[in-house]
């Protein structure tokens, strides 16, 4: 594809968010930032959560990995739909019946202060990294698609990158993100269906065809019943369960979007649709990775060394210009509906957990949260560029291997809050949450020889919270009063 045509396909795109981003940020303040106003309609939450949740990642990454892991991420998926139950049943009703900002401000009015600002911390860390993942994973594909080809340097993409979504976000926050995320939820699936349908013809197969032949291939298993297999089904069903607990329910930048909802109600439609509608669309993109295998072979086209490039190779140099075309909107469609949220989340844990908003008064208010916004703009844009000279392997795996070390902390806190009586001393609570992650490194760089050859998977995460939750106990004792 011709570099030019791409740039004024990615220049037209950012022209209608930021035209969306105009009309939704009139007579905005902070609190329209942060909530909306809490007058978002449910089905546009729902439907732009789908691609907040998916990303880039999830665009490139799972339909490479099919080659490596064959269908076994569904099992993942279907641990999905356990943990968005426990979201819409039991943490919904909570963060709306104590009318929550920010979710963090639960561990405050439970356990203390400390608790509060190291849930919050490791929020922040947990959301910086993610999203720096996914962004370097789309910075990375226009570096291929554009960049290089006129002699830009990788670190001159992600600056430009982080520059568009700063542009439309800096004034309307959450309320412009819910329309933008909608529009851009569209352009993903619309750029996955496209992709299958092309692919099929251009094999000579139709649509029913090549389902058929992806249906007989060893790509399409699902389970896994080897227990030393990082992929074993229970592994990654309950891993699954819990990465949706952490990922979304415990997550500022995932329950922001549900909290601008007018009610609880409204609120549990949303993940109810929106959990029936996220297992669909993976099948759809595990279906699109096994179909790019399918052609590569056909085709005698070498498979690359990391996966994640296999779908922006065969779109922008072997697929026809059509294809192309809506692999660029779909990447950047993906992309950015995930890392637009995750600035805005970032800035208002922030500015509200950190800087206290709520409850101080600042002289300047919208002037400080403005800074806030550049400065973690700018900070992703370094993790980025970072991460380019770090990673050694799918992003997906990476994804989620950070986030059992940073989300297990928050898992544990949250967990011990709800279910039990006990009060902590609060002071001690950062001396058990750093050390979790650390102790939890530790047991899976040797798990092979300490427990028998068991093999750690994304139930790290699950380590992890249990660390945290026994340290919470270490320093806690039962409420007075108190059965």
């Amino acid at each position: 594809m011709n570099p030019l045509l791409i740039s004024g396909i990615i220049a037209a795109y950012f022209l209608v968010l930021i035209g969306i981003s105009f009309f939704t940020s009139r007579q905005s303040d902070t609190k329209t930032f942060f909530t909306a106003n809490r007058q978002s309609p449910w089905y546009l939450v729902a439907f732009g959560m789908i691609g907040a949740s998916l990303s880039g990642v999830t665009f490139i990454s799972i339909p490479g990995e099919v080659g490596n892991s064959y269908f076994s991420y569904f099992q993942v998926v279907l641990g999905y739909v356990l943990g968005y139950a426990v979201i819409g049943k039991i943490l919904l009703p909570l963060y709306y019946k104590l009318n929550l900002t920010s979710i963090y401000g639960y561990l405050e009015q439970r356990l203390g202060f400390w608790s509060y600002k190291t849930g919050a911390f490791f929020f922040l860390i947990s959301r910086l990294i993610g999203s720096s993942f996914r962004l370097f994973l789309v910075a990375g594909v226009l570096q291929l698609a554009v960049f290089d080809a006129v002699g830009l340097r990788f670190e001159f993409t992600v600056l430009v990158t982080i520059l568009l979504i700063w542009l439309y976000t800096f004034r309307g926050g959450i309320k412009t993100i819910v329309f933008t995320d909608t529009l851009q939820t569209f352009f993903m699936l619309a750029a996955v269906v496209i992709s299958i349908v092309l692919i099929s013809r251009e094999l000579g197969l139709g649509l029913g065809g090549l389902i058929a032949e992806v249906r007989n291939s060893e790509l399409s298993q699902i389970f896994v019943w080897d227990w030393q297999s990082p992929r074993h089904f229970w592994k990654q069903f309950l891993s699954g369960a819990f990465i949706a607990i952490v990922m979304t329910g415990l997550d500022q930048d995932m329950m922001q979007k549900n909290l601008t909802c007018r009610s609880l109600g409204d609120a549990q439609k949303n993940m109810f649709w929106f959990t029936i509608t996220l297992v669909f669309v993976n099948l759809l993109f595990l279906t699109l990775g096994a179909a790019l295998y399918l052609y590569a072979n056909a085709k005698g086209i070498a498979i690359p060394a990391r996966t994640d490039n296999l779908y922006p190779l065969l779109a922008l140099n072997h697929f026809s210009l059509a294809v192309g075309i809506v692999f660029i909107l779909g990447i950047i469609a993906a992309a950015y509906s995930s890392a637009d949220s995750a600035l805005t989340a970032l800035t208002t844990s922030f500015c509200v957990d950190i800087l206290n908003f709520e409850k101080r008064q600042l002289p300047n208010e919208k002037r400080t949260r403005m800074l806030v916004h550049i400065g973690f703009s700018l900070l992703t844009a370094l993790v980025v560029i970072a991460f380019r000279y770090i990673n050694d392997e799918s992003v997906i795996n990476s994804v989620f291997k950070a986030a059992g070390y940073t989300y297990g902390p928050l898992l544990g806190l949250f967990v011990f809050g709800m279910y039990t009586q006990r009060n902590v001393k609060d002071s001690w609570v950062p001396a058990v949450c750093v050390p979790a992650p650390i102790l939890s490194y530790i047991v899976n760089a040797n798990s092979v020889a300490w427990l028998g050859g068991y093999k750690f998977g994304f139930e790290i995460l699950l380590l992890n919270g249990a660390f945290t939750l026994l340290g919470l106990f270490l320093i806690s004792k039962r409420s007075e009063g108190k059965g």
